[in-house]
């Protein structure tokens, strides 16, 4: 199947290689546009109360959040001063002729308490804007913004529609910044490790191929779907990363085969009938490992997944089309402009690797013994894991979106900048007022009115202490909804605090889905790659200690505070679940993806040799160096997101980086080979009807055998 492959890329290698450029043409013209259409919200969980609570309210009291805060102030006068009302009252007088802004509220027109500053020289200003999407409502802001400065006073622009454009601008910066750091690192690299200038671009071409045709997938899923902004970072990410890995492990088999003395169309197809093959099963176990995000009822999650999935396939299908017609092309001129020596070949039995490995495997229970001490100590603190919502500090400290929220909730001690919405349906107004006053009542409550009616419907405004993302606000939410309703009426709780509690709910209850389907999925692949049941099982295990290691790291880092100045963020304390997700989902995909190129090198010297010892040997020296700098490489590309300003990239980053080195460095070359050492043939175990089913659906080359003869004891 996939040495057929090879020759029909070979025949249509030109065809194949203008379908690319068409591909980047339009990936650069078009593609591009991709960050002009992306969402910054989605962390809320559909269909749960706040949802519902947020849809009737827009639909039955019309719109009640503002989309623009904007906060003024002044070190010299109060709120109360002439000068100061007048700058405020003009401002507010000219926004309102403007046909962007559907209505406006300040502190002179109601004379509220909660938007005046404890010291009394700051208020604001909320903005609502004329009906529409994102991207409509980022032009009118952008519109309006010359407007919005009032003279004499320090105005300051915060909000939902401020927040999602500089997002927007901060993930261009940070995938700019990425690109400026890591790419003059990974030639450099690429350049070591193939000893030679034109191989070492080939990487690099398809990578840019994967990331302007996730560009282009996604901006046609954006079309029909809401995605977030943020998923142009894990596009650029794995779009650039796994490129990098399948291009690494393309071009290493070609030139092996070249070595060998093969012609190029008959290392062209030797290449993706083995190499090739690898890169497919990693490819599909990457993406539908990133496709259990799309199980999540939460648009952030959602998105994540479409990106990845986009991100990954696109790279595979570069890998499996526009690389080999590439290698087609040039031949033996892949070792043209050497840099170096020529590095040696790898050797089934000697080398470091296969030295290493039987270092181990004459050691198995102490190595495996030693690694798993370390990996426990780096999981022990996410036994203390605390979880909380996002919010603006996601972003850098001093971003004017930020800034607003942050001094709202610090000098406004009467005002919560994200208020609990209760909404009272088929209640009299009197009802309704009087659950507004048992609500006053609770703990932590600071204050609860009745802030629009109409017909039947009442909003009621909860504000309470503490930040919209903590505990007592999700407490505070509790305590609402388990108070009695008013007879004969409905209560729906919203607002940001019990659409953090709801997300917190539905994203525990869909976990345990997730983790079925992604574990469902390796040991399907997995089996059909290897014949196996018990390598999938222990490739799951193994992913899970590197993963577990990852995430006693970020806890430590990001929930403790440790390295935030360093690394250059806010620590808030907890850790946002949707990240943590993400994190399992895409290191998940990673780490299958290194064990599926260790095993199917192990799994070819089993083929020839039946001999667990030597296959393991043999598979480590061939893929180890391989493996090593496929880590680095990607280190090198998550490590320049973890530079940015974003702090569930960063989040991302660091994680990625420490399950990368982790695995690569512990698992892959330490315990892999212990446990194979110490489950001898048993690795290799299936029962008599999979292993009939391999022997016929196996992803492997006819004529391959499927059980060596020394196996029949264990597969029947």
């Amino acid at each position: 199947m996939f040495a057929w492959w090879g020759r029909v890329v070979v025949r249509a290698r030109w065809l194949v290689l203008a379908v690319a450029l068409v591909l980047v043409a339009v990936g650069v013209v078009w593609g591009l546009g991709v960050f002009g259409v992306l969402s910054g919200g989605g962390f809320d969980a559909s269909g749960s109360e706040s949802s519902r609570a947020a849809q009737r309210i827009q639909r039955e009291l019309g719109p009640q959040d503002p989309d623009v805060i904007v906060l003024y102030s002044s070190t010299t006068s109060t709120v109360d001063d002439p000068a100061f009302r007048s700058a405020v009252a003009g401002t507010v007088a000219t926004l309102r002729h403007r046909p962007e802004v559907a209505a406006v509220q300040s502190y002179y027109d109601t004379h509220a308490p909660a938007q005046v500053s404890a010291d009394r020289r700051a208020t604001f200003v909320a903005i609502q804007l004329r009906g529409g999407g994102e991207t409509a409502k980022r032009a009118d802001l952008a519109a309006i913004t010359p407007d919005l400065a009032a003279p004499g006073l320090h105005t300051d622009i915060g909000g939902v529609v401020p927040f999602i454009r500089d997002a927007n601008h901060q993930v261009e910066a940070d995938v700019v910044r990425a690109e400026l750091l890591s790419l003059p690192l990974l030639l450099i690299l690429l350049v070591f490790v193939f000893r030679g200038l034109v191989a070492a671009a080939t990487p690099l071409l398809v990578g840019g191929l994967a990331i302007l045709g996730a560009f282009v997938a996604t901006r046609l899923l954006a079309g029909v779907t809401e995605v977030s902004t943020f998923a142009v970072n894990i596009i650029t990410m794995l779009g650039l990363g796994m490129a990098i890995d399948y291009a690494l492990f393309v071009v290493s088999r070609f030139r092996e085969e070249l070595a060998a003395g093969r012609s190029t169309p008959d290392a062209v197809a030797v290449t993706l009938a083995t190499a090739g093959r690898t890169v497919l099963v990693s490819g599909l176990t990457v993406a539908l490992s990133l496709a259990s995000l799309l199980i999540f009822p939460v648009g952030f999650l959602r998105s994540m997944g479409w990106g990845g999935m986009a991100a990954v396939l696109v790279a595979m299908l570069a890998a499996l089309t526009a690389l080999p017609a590439l290698l087609a092309v040039l031949g033996p001129r892949i070792n043209a402009v050497r840099l170096g020596p020529r590095a040696r070949a790898a050797t089934t039995g000697q080398g470091v690797w296969a030295r290493l490995a039987h270092s181990v495997m004459r050691r198995p229970i102490g190595y495996a013994a030693g690694v798993l001490a370390i990996l426990a100590v780096l999981a022990a603190p996410f036994l203390r894991a605390e979880f909380g919502g996002f919010d603006e500090r996601v972003l850098p400290a001093g971003t004017q979106s930020r800034t607003v929220t942050e001094r709202i909730t610090a000098e406004f001690p009467q005002h919560s900048a994200s208020p609990i919405a209760v909404l009272v349906t088929g209640a009299a107004g009197r009802d309704a007022a009087e659950l507004a006053t048992r609500i006053g009542t609770l703990t932590d409550v600071t204050g609860a009115h009745v802030t629009a009616n109409r017909g039947g419907t009442t909003l009621i405004s909860v504000d309470y202490a503490g930040p919209p993302t903590g505990q007592r606000a999700r407490h505070v939410v509790s305590r609402i909804r388990a108070l009695p309703p008013p007879a004969g009426a409905g209560v729906l709780v919203g607002g940001r605090p019990a659409a953090e509690l709801d997300q917190l709910t539905v994203l525990g209850n869909h976990l345990p889905w997730m983790a079925v389907l992604v574990g469902s999925v390796t040991v399907v692949l997995l089996f059909l790659a290897f014949g196996s049941v018990v390598l999938p099982i222990k490739a799951i295990l193994m992913n899970a200690v590197s993963i577990g290691a990852s995430f006693g790291v970020v806890v430590w880092v990001f929930q403790d505070g440790h390295l935030a100045g360093p690394l250059g963020f806010t620590s808030t304390g907890y850790l946002e679940p949707t990240d943590l997700i993400l994190m399992l989902a895409v290191l998940f995909g990673l780490s299958t993806d290194y064990e599926v190129f260790l095993l199917s090198r192990v799994r070819e010297e089993w083929d020839h040799s039946a001999d667990n010892v030597r296959a393991v040997a043999g598979g480590l020296q061939r893929t180890g160096a391989i493996i090593t700098a496929a880590a680095l490489l990607l280190i090198i590309v998550v490590g320049g997101f973890a530079t940015g300003g974003t702090a569930s990239i960063k989040l991302l980053g660091v994680g990625a980086v420490v399950a990368i080195a982790v695995d690569a460095v512990l698992v892959r070359a330490l315990l892999v080979p212990a446990t194979m050492r110490l489950l001898g043939r048993w690795n290799w175990w299936a029962p008599g009807p999979l292993a009939r089913l391999y022997r016929r659906y196996g992803l492997r080359e006819p004529g391959t055998p499927a059980t060596p003869p020394r196996q029949a004891t264990l597969v029947r």
